[in-house]
This record gives structure tokens, C-alpha cells and sequence, in this order.
């Protein structure tokens, strides 16, 4: 650890620490609220006739480039007549 993490006789910085928990505290319950509003939604949409599970690939399909998923495509199809699936 650092130094500045204790005081003048060597013991941790109890208030700084404290903080830096209740910081950490709060961001987990945060985190939970958020994952259980994305759970709704996915919820929803099934309700709504929509595959989950397909909402799901689409949202991982946007968080790439359109050519790192165009060559993924590419190499997966390779890969798929290779072993006589399509």
C-alpha cells in the first residue's frame, strides 16, 4: 500500500476507507437496481411475443464495428461449410 493510505502512527486511514466502502457499497445496489430493470424489459418484451435471446444478440451485434462483425460472419459461415452445416 501506499503511504498515504496511514496516519502518522502507522495505522490505515479509517474515515478514507470507510468512504471508499460506502462508495463501492452504493455503486453495488446501483448496479443491482439497474440489472433488475434490465430484467423487466427483457421480461416485457417476452410478454410481448419478442425472443429475448434474440434482443440480446442484436444488442451485441450494435456494440461492434460493422466490419469486425461482417468478418466474424464471414469466418463463422468458413467455419460452419467446413463442417458440413450449411
Amino acid at each position: 500500500m501506499a503511504d498515504e493510505n496511514f496516519d502518522s502512527s502507522g495505522n490505515v486511514t479509517a474515515d478514507e476507507l470507510r468512504l471508499l466502502i460506502e462508495r463501492a457499497e452504493r455503486l453495488e445496489e446501483e448496479k443491482k437496481g439497474i440489472s433488475d430493470d434490465i430484467k423487466d424489459v427483457f421480461a416485457e418484451a417476452k410478454a410481448r411475443g419478442y425472443d429475448p435471446k434474440a434482443i440480446r444478440k442484436i444488442m451485441q451485434i450494435r456494440k461492434k464495428k460493422r466490419e469486425e462483425y461482417q468478418e466474424e460472419e464471414a469466418i463463422l459461415e468458413v467455419y460452419m461449410k467446413a463442417l458440413g452445416m450449411i
